[in-house]
C-alpha cells in the first residue's frame, strides 16, 4: 500500500512538472556582435551618405554575393557545383546593377534561365541530380536578387539615402530589441520547429525597438513621414523582418546548420545578417511608393 502510494505522488509530480511551461535558455551575450557594428556601421555609412547610388549597389553585390555563396553551400551540401555557382553568382550581381537600367532585367532572367538549364547538356552529374540543382541555383537569384535589388531602387528615390538609413535602422533596432530582450527574458518560444531561441518576448522587445528609432529617425532626418508611417512602417518591417528570419532559419535546419557562416564574428555569415533585410526592403519600397504620403515619385 505505501508503495502504491509512492507511485502516485510521483505520477502526480510528473504531471505537474510537464505542465509547467519550459522557460527559453537565454542565449549568452556575444561581445563581438557590438565590434562588427563598430566597425561596420561607419563604413557603410560613409558608402550611402557620400557617394552615388550605383557604388551603393556595388556594396549591395559584395554582401549578396557572400550570402548567396553561403546559401549555395547550403543547398549543395559541400559538392562542387562551380558552373552553376559562377551563373548564379553573376547573374545575382548582373540583376542588381540593372535596377539602374529596369528595362534590361527580363532580359537578363531570360539569359540566367537559359544558361541555367544549358548546364546538363555538358555536366556529367544525373539529369536528375542537375535539373534539382539548377532549380535551387535559380532560385538563389531570384532570393537574393529580386529582394536585395529593392535596396538600390530605393536609393535611387528622392531622399534616397535618407530612407535607407530609416530602413536599415529601423530593421537593426528591431533585430537588436528582439536579441537583447529575448536574452534577458525570453521564455515563451515563439516558433520551437524552426528557431528554438525566437520568443515572444523578443518579438515585443523588437517591436519597442523599431517604433522608438522610427519617430528618432522622423525628427533627426525624414520629417516628410508622418507619425502614422512611423508606427506602421515600425509594425512592418519587425513583422516583415521575423519573417526572412524565420525562412532563412527553416533552409537551415532543413540541412542541420546552425550558422549559415562565420564571416561576421557574433552574428554568423552574411546571410544570417541579410535575412531580415530580404523581406523587409521590398515592404519598405512598396510601402513609401504606393501607401505612404511621402512623395517620392517625380
Amino acid at each position: 500500500m505505501v508503495d502504491l502510494n509512492l507511485h502516485m505522488q510521483e505520477y502526480k509530480t510528473t504531471g505537474q512538472q510537464q505542465a509547467e511551461p519550459t522557460p527559453v535558455t537565454a542565449p549568452r551575450f556575444d561581445p563581438r556582435r557590438i565590434y562588427t557594428i563598430l566597425v561596420l556601421a561607419p563604413l557603410v555609412y560613409a558608402v550611402i551618405r557620400y557617394l552615388p547610388p550605383l557604388a551603393f549597389s556595388g556594396v549591395v553585390v559584395l554582401a549578396g554575393a557572400l550570402a548567396l555563396f553561403e546559401f549555395y553551400r547550403i543547398c549543395f551540401s559541400g559538392r562542387n557545383q562551380f558552373w552553376l555557382m559562377g551563373i548564379g553568382l553573376t547573374g545575382f550581381a548582373a540583376l542588381i546593377f540593372e535596377t539602374h537600367q529596369l528595362d534590361l532585367i527580363g532580359p537578363t532572367l531570360l539569359a540566367i534561365l537559359m544558361c541555367i538549364i544549358s548546364v546538363p547538356l555538358f555536366s556529367r552529374s544525373p539529369l536528375e541530380e542537375s535539373l534539382k540543382d539548377g532549380a535551387m541555383t535559380l532560385f538563389g537569384v531570384l532570393y537574393l536578387g529580386l529582394t536585395l535589388g529593392m535596396l538600390s531602387m530605393t536609393r535611387l528615390l528622392p531622399q534616397g539615402e535618407w530612407l535607407i538609413f530609416f530602413l536599415l535602422l529601423v530593421t537593426w533596432a528591431s533585430d537588436t530589441g528582439a536579441y537583447y530582450i529575448g536574452t534577458l527574458c525570453g521564455r515563451h518560444r515563439l516558433a520551437p520547429r524552426i528557431s528554438p531561441k525566437k520568443t515572444v518576448e523578443g518579438l515585443v522587445g523588437g517591436l519597442i525597438g523599431a517604433i522608438i528609432v522610427a519617430y528618432i529617425a522622423r525628427w533627426w532626418f525624414l520629417p516628410e513621414l508622418s507619425g502614422l508611417d512611423c508606427l506602421v512602417l515600425a509594425i512592418l518591417l519587425t513583422i516583415a523582418g521575423l519573417w526572412g528570419d524565420l525562412t532563412e532559419s527553416a533552409m537551415k535546419r532543413s540541412v542541420g546548420m546552425k550558422d549559415s557562416g562565420g564571416i561576421l564574428p557574433g552574428h554568423g555569415g552574411m546571410l544570417d545578417r541579410l535575412d531580415s533585410l530580404l523581406f523587409a526592403a521590398p515592404a519598405f519600397y512598396y510601402y513609401v511608393t504606393l501607401a505612404s504620403r511621402l512623395r517620392v515619385t517625380e
